[in-house]
């Protein structure tokens, strides 16, 4: 009987069965069939033989990511700057969400919610030559225009390690406020005028109604978001800790990242084994972080939890 009640269940929603194959593909080809390679995580890879041929090395390829001199430091930086990203970057996407909510022109708004997504869209490259035009030695925009008529002398950005992690940040938020703000509109223009009006006849004042109506309705986007931004706390940014810096070494100590090193040794050593080691640490260790933060939030409020 059950078989029979399905297979008319099928029959009868066979449209929406045949729409559900593309995604189900797509998940196959994209999600479940490169699980293939966490094999080599575990092996030294020889080309000659294959990866299935090549022999076992147990834990060896995780090691090196402890093991190196550096090891403390790419820890350091990609943790820290992570979670000053995650601080800053919600908080600024949410005060822009909600500064554009009081904006009251329709065609300004929508101008500017197209100003702030720019730079979300562009490639990491056009960004880098944009610091560049800011932070050239010899013809930059700080230093020619800011630093020199001051009588300061001019600062040599690529030689010197003490202010990228300001500058980092600052080119970080200047790329993803814009999408994170957008994420905290969509959600905020849901929310039901009527509180707000009532809050004004209570006597609220702005602050008031941010604090007792926005962020009571905004809590559950909040949280999912930073859930989801804490999973990724062991992933960087490639292309701002490579290639905004130009990739100088006399940087290493404020930009080298978990991924700027791996890239950099699988350039120099040409061994995928260990780069794929490092890629499968970090995913174990996120999903512990998404798990474990999704239980804290479940223990304190069970419906604002992602799971």
């Amino acid at each position: 009987m059950k078989k029979k009640k399905s297979l008319k269940r099928v029959l009868r929603y066979w449209p929406l069965y045949l729409m559900l194959i593309p995604g189900t593909v797509y998940l196959i080809i994209n999600n479940y069939i490169p699980l293939f390679g966490l094999l080599i995580a575990f092996k030294k890879v020889d080309y000659s033989i294959g990866i299935l041929k090549s022999p076992w090395t147990g834990l060896s390829n995780f090691t090196y990511l402890f093991a190196t001199n550096d090891a403390f430091i790419m820890f350091r930086n990609t943790i820290l700057y992570n979670v000053v990203f995650i601080i800053l970057g919600n908080l600024l996407g949410f005060v822009t969400a909600i500064a554009m909510d009081t904006i009251k022109n329709k065609y300004f708004k929508n101008f500017s919610q197209v100003i702030i997504l720019v730079p979300y869209l562009l490639s990491i490259i056009i960004v880098t030559y944009i610091v560049y035009a800011f932070l050239n030695p010899t013809n930059g925009f700080i230093n020619n225009t800011i630093i020199k008529p001051l009588g300061g002398k001019g600062i040599n950005w690529y030689n010197e390690p003490k202010p990228w992690p300001f500058i980092l940040t600052i080119v970080y938020l200047w790329m993803s406020f814009g999408y994170s703000s957008i994420l905290y509109y969509s959600t905020l223009i849901g929310i039901d005028k009527t509180f707000y009006e009532a809050a004004v006849v209570d006597g609220a004042g702005t602050w008031k109604q941010i604090r007792h109506v926005t962020l009571p309705c905004m809590k559950g986007t909040i949280i999912i978001l930073l859930i989801l931004a804490i999973g990724r706390i062991c992933y960087s940014d490639f292309g701002l800790f490579y290639q905004v810096p130009m990739h100088s070494g006399l940087l290493y100590k404020t930009t080298q990242t978990i991924d700027t090193f791996v890239f950099r040794a699988l350039l120099e050593q040409n061994n995928i084994g260990r780069s794929s080691a490092a890629g499968f640490f970090q995913s174990v260790l996120g999903f512990i972080l998404v798990v474990t933060s999704n239980a804290i939030v479940s223990k304190i409020d069970k419906d604002s939890a992602l799971f």
